[in-house]
């Protein structure tokens, strides 16, 4: 017994001695452990080392523990030999509850036994833990709704500010990094601190209430879960601007001067200012020529401003004589003259019989141009007209055309005396020929040499320049991109100003009335085509009486009807350099109402009958002796008939052409002819052709100017053999075919007997458009030729009836006698109609007791014909024009005592 217990006591002193060492770690250790997860990741790692390795307990490490505020961590030996340990959580790790940890951790071995009895502990090491956070929660706003009032016309930097917030723990996923507007389409913006702003000036008028939805992102990109409601009204305030206008005016032709802004004034809320700058502008670029001009044709213009004449018209209307403007795309959808329109493909070579030879040291180049922006950075050249060669070489002897914004002509004069620069380029900014009022010199003039004379033809083109030499395959070249019309060249002449402003004179535009009540504080200025009106003042009440005086003017009788555009640009000025408040502009219209449309007639005989040695006379036979050209409009549930009588208005009516046009075979120019004396056009704006099919009148002028000429339509037949009869019709035109009159329709019919001439022209249709006028005696002329069909038993009857045809026979020869003392009687007064008389004669008609009468008139009738084309000839138009009511008079007059009592049916009222 006492040997064993000296053994153990020695056993327990070796295992003493063998365990001489503490575990050794580290002093410090940084863990981080992400929320929701249970390891650690500790740097540096967790490892306790002991020298009494590899000595079995002594050696090895049974434990690690923590001390100090109840950490919910614990630690794990993994490897009792090797020291290896790790560090986990107890429980789940919230970032938003704790961050970050830190406690002690010590290291023991297992003793010097198995029971682990003498253990030892390392030293204390001080552990750091920071826990990750996960981006588990959305961002959240502070208010569920926000509101906000603004002032309309203000552009602000912050409306409001909405909040959102994140509970994540982290900078990374608590912090709120973007804003964002989910509703499309709005006039706001928000920025990453939540500011919402207006991107543009918010009206009452347009929208009272905005409803906008607003979400949020945090740092780690998670949206708000829920979007925010953002309320923001706009409140109406004071707007400077102009007040009291109609977004629209109607406009009825014929009724002169309309005001367009009768009760607008201008309201600058109470904002100081020194003046005030208005511009009214009337846009009717889309109206025929830039304005409402007349619509005939650029000849007739001409003709009408006095222009002299001899022009060639480049761009006619396409005919089977002018059809080198058949190919040429045209503007057909315009109320005015014919305009062409070129895209850059199309041109037109001029025939040689139609080109003038030479343009002289004087000439007129005349023209509508519409141009737009040119393609490209350096645009090409555009040409409207060029004369070049024709083959072999390339030189261009004249040309007009369009470069960068510049009207150029170019003029190469040819070499005849000396061979020396001359003026050979002329320029002209786009801006000035806008303005044809005003004669502008051009701003750069380039000399050239002369071109040399040489045996090459030339070509003439519109719309491009031909290149026919220096090219394989001649062809055009520098194309025009826009719209012509009325492009003219006259060699020779110089237009004068007051010809150029009466082309481009416009027939509507702005209007002052009442000038003298504008006030000496106002100041005004027209462009040329008083289409733009200007007006400073230093004060708000001048300003807004003299736009109460500004009105609309369309002086046309037929103005095109549609929309015209008005556009008002104002300008205020501060007592300062900057202006004070901003004015809106005004975009309105004047709406022109359809005008009631003239219906023209024509009416006069439609039937005579002339003998077959009339139609051979020199003079030939006058077919419209008796027209008339009424016009007529319906206005209001009423017509008023305008003729030319006392107590009825007369409608200032133009026509500009009619045509006298053959019905069936033309004429054979062999034998016959349908012609007009020059003398008949002497004094008015009118010229004539004429060719098989017959005649044309045509020009601007009055209808009273057109009747005298139409009567002076003459039918010459100097072989009438087996002729019988030849029918024409008649037709007139008021603006270019706008309106036309019906189709008249005239038959002569051709007999060798003159009784036969005077029952049938007894008997003569009567226009549907004409009234007849009866008259009691008439009853009684009739009857008288029926006398002879009594019966013969009835003796007592046949004296009584050869009683009455003896009375009736000295009261046709005195009233015969009287008619024809009257006739003489007018042809002393210088009536205007000269055939008058043959028409008296021819229709004074009824009873076989007048036959010597009349078969001695034929004679005198031709020799006072030619006496009175000789004195229509001599007549002034000042004289034709200021006697028309008394001619008329006049001739009315005759006509009722000279064939009113014999042959009503003849007349026309």
């Amino acid at each position: 017994f006492t040997l064993s217990l000296i053994a153990l006591v020695d056993l327990e002193l070796t295992h003493v001695r063998v365990n001489k060492h503490k575990p050794w770690i580290e002093t410090s250790y940084h863990g981080v452990i992400t929320e929701n997860m249970d390891t650690v990741m500790l740097d540096p790692p967790l490892v306790a080392l002991d020298k009494d390795a590899p000595v079995p307990y002594a050696g090895e490490i049974c434990a690690f523990k923590i001390h100090g505020q109840e950490a919910p961590f614990e630690a794990e030996v993994l490897n009792r030999t090797s020291g290896e340990g790790v560090l986990r959580a107890r429980g789940p790790i919230d970032c938003e509850q704790q961050k970050e940890y830190t406690f002690i951790i010590q290291a023991y071995d297992c003793g010097a036994s198995p029971s682990g009895a003498n253990w030892k502990k390392s030293h204390k090491a001080v552990v750091h833990i920071q826990v990750d956070d996960v981006n588990e929660f959305s961002p959240v706003f502070r208010e569920p709704l926000y509101h906000a009032t603004v002032t309309e016309g203000k552009i602000y930097d912050s409306i409001l500010q909405v909040e959102a917030w994140d509970q994540d723990c982290s900078p990374q996923y608590s912090q709120i990094c973007n804003y964002e507007i989910v509703t499309q389409d709005t006039p706001f913006a928000i920025d990453r601190n939540g500011n919402i702003r207006n991107t543009e000036r918010l009206s009452y008028d347009k929208q009272q209430h905005y409803k906008i939805m607003v979400t949020a992102y945090d740092c780690g990109q998670k949206r708000a879960t829920e979007s925010v409601s953002v309320h923001i009204d706009v409140k109406p305030v004071c707007k400077p601007g102009w007040q009291g206008w109609n977004k629209r005016v109607d406009y009825e032709p014929g009724t002169g001067s309309k005001q367009l802004f009768s009760k607008m004034h201008l309201d600058t809320c109470d904002g100081p200012l020194s003046s005030v700058r208005a511009m009214v502008e009337l846009q009717t670029s889309h109206i025929g020529k830039g304005c409402d001009r007349e619509t005939y044709s650029e000849k007739s213009l001409q003709k009408l401003c006095g222009a002299a004449s001899g022009s060639t018209d480049l761009l006619p209307a396409p005919s089977a004589s002018t059809n080198w403007t058949a190919s040429l795309l045209t503007d057909n959808g315009r109320d005015s003259d014919l305009i062409f329109r070129f895209d850059g493909r199309q041109a037109a070579n001029i025939p040689e019989w139609v080109v003038p030879q030479n343009l002289t040291d004087q000439f007129t180049i005349a023209t509508w141009m519409k141009h737009g922006p040119s393609p490209g950075l350096r645009a090409e050249k555009e040409t409207l007209l060029c004369n070049s060669d024709k083959t072999e070489m390339n030189r261009h002897h004249y040309s007009l055309y369009v470069h960068n914004c510049r009207l150029v002509f170019l003029l190469r004069r040819d070499f005849i005396q000396l061979d020396s620069f001359r003026p050979a380029e002329f320029h002209w900014r786009l801006e000035q020929v806008r303005s044809p009022q005003v004669t502008y010199e051009p701003y750069l003039v380039t000399d050239d040499w002369p071109i040399h004379p040489s045996e090459i033809d030339v070509q003439l083109t519109v719309g491009a320049c031909w290149q026919g030499g220096e090219v394989t395959t001649p062809r055009f070249t520098q194309y025009f991109r826009g719209s012509l019309s009325g492009l003219t060249i006259r060699p020779g002449k110089i237009a004068t100003q007051k010809v150029i402003s009466c082309l481009q004179a416009c027939k509507e535009g702005l209007d002052i009335s009442s000038l003298e009540s504008l006030g000496k504080g106002i100041k005004f200025h027209f462009n040329p085509a008083q289409s733009v009106l200007v007006m400073e003042a230093d004060d708000l009440e001048s300003i807004n009486t003299a736009m109460t005086k500004v009105s609309y003017i369309n002086s046309r009788q037929f103005p095109t009807p549609g929309l015209r555009k008005r556009h008002i640009t104002t300008t205020d000025q501060c007592f300062g350099e900057d202006t004070c408040i901003s004015i809106p502009d005004i975009k309105a219209m004047v709406m022109v109402l359809p005008p009631s449309e003239p219906r023209i007639t024509i009416a006069g005989v439609e039937r005579l009958v002339w003998p077959a040695a009339q139609l051979r006379a020199p003079v030939g036979v006058a077919l419209f002796k008796d027209i008339h050209i009424i016009s007529t409009v319906t206005k209001t549930d009423a017509t008023f008939s305008i003729v030319r009588r006392p107590g009825v208005l007369e409608l200032m009516h133009n026509l500009d052409y009619c045509d006298v046009l053959v019905i069936g075979e033309e004429l054979e120019p062999e034998q016959e002819s349908l012609e007009i004396h020059h003398s008949s056009l002497l004094g008015k704006h009118l010229d004539a052709t004429n060719s098989t099919s017959g005649i044309s009148i045509y020009g601007v002028d009055s209808m009273a100017h057109y009747e005298q000429a139409i009567r002076q339509v003459r039918y010459r037949n100097w072989k009438p053999g087996g002729l019988s009869e030849r029918r024409f019709r008649l037709s007139c035109s008021e603006l270019n075919g706008r309106y036309t009159s019906n189709e008249f329709n005239f038959e002569i019919g051709i007999v060798r007997s003159s009784e036969a001439v005077e029952h049938v022209n007894h008997m003569a249709v009567q226009s549907q458009f004409m009234r007849p006028v009866h008259h009691p005696l008439v009853v009684h002329t009739v009857n008288s030729d029926h006398i002879s069909g009594t019966p013969p038993a009835a003796t007592v009857v046949i004296v009584m009836c050869i009683a009455t045809l003896v009375v009736i026979v000295v009261l046709g020869i005195y009233r015969i006698h009287t008619t024809h003392q009257d006739s003489s009687k007018e042809d002393g007064e210088g009536r205007k109609d000269p055939e008058m008389d043959w028409d008296n004669s021819n229709l004074n008609i009824t009873v076989n007791p007048m036959e010597e009468v009349r078969e001695e008139e034929p004679e005198k009738e031709e020799d006072e014909d030619e006496e009175e084309d000789e004195l229509a000839g001599e007549l002034s138009s000042a004289e034709s024009e200021n006697s028309d009511e008394e001619e008329e008079a006049s001739i009315q007059k005759g006509r009722v005592k000279g064939k009113l009592e014999w042959d009503p049916s003849t007349l026309p009222y």
